[in-house]
């Protein structure tokens, strides 16, 4: 319950931009494959800095 009032760290912002991204990635797979490459690869982006952060 207190857990709802607690603000999200930089990381958990990350991680749940990062889910939506390889969401948006498979769904595109099907329609453009292009626009799917372009999204995996900024999620891959936000994975490497996600790496970092916790890495410091």
């Amino acid at each position: 319950m207190f857990g709802l009032l607690k603000p999200k760290s930089e990381i958990e912002k990350l991680e749940k931009k990062y889910e939506q991204l390889l969401g948006k990635s498979h769904k595109l797979s099907t329609v453009n494959r292009s626009k799917s490459d372009a999204a995996y690869a900024q999620a891959h982006e936000i994975l490497e800095t996600i790496s970092k952060l916790k890495n410091t």
